[in-house]
């Protein structure tokens, strides 16, 4: 599978983006799917993982309340809704996709998209 991931921008604060992350190839639905970002100088973070069929997710504290992640099997897209955006938000959004289980770690996901800017005014 290949992913491809969009919808990144320049938000003001308080305000919202829905991240989305399409894929390509077979087997979509067979993986975990995982959303995570990298601000500038600092080390990638993981931001919300979603299970297969879409009943197991996880949130990193910091976004927890604000963000949610979906996915639409039918689509071979993963979403993330993302609203009262703050400026510690701002960083380069990945997706990524991995059959180790629902998991935090960067390194059990081994497909990987390039990426999507988000950028917070506040």
């Amino acid at each position: 599978v290949q992913l491809q991931a969009c919808g990144g921008g320049l938000v003001q604060a308080g305000g919202s983006l829905r991240l989305s992350c399409a894929a390509s190839g077979r087997g979509f639905n067979t993986y975990v799917m995982g959303w995570f970002r990298q601000a500038p100088g600092k080390e990638r973070e993981i931001v919300s993982t979603i299970s297969w069929g879409g009943g197991r997710t996880y949130y990193a504290d910091s976004v927890k309340g604000r963000f949610t992640i979906s996915r639409d099997n039918a689509k071979n897209t993963v979403y993330l809704q993302m609203n009262s955006l703050k400026s510690e938000d701002t960083a380069v959004y990945s997706c990524a996709a991995g059959r180790m289980g629902v998991t935090t770690d960067s390194n059990a996901y081994n497909v990987w998209g390039q990426g999507t800017l988000v950028t917070v005014s506040s």
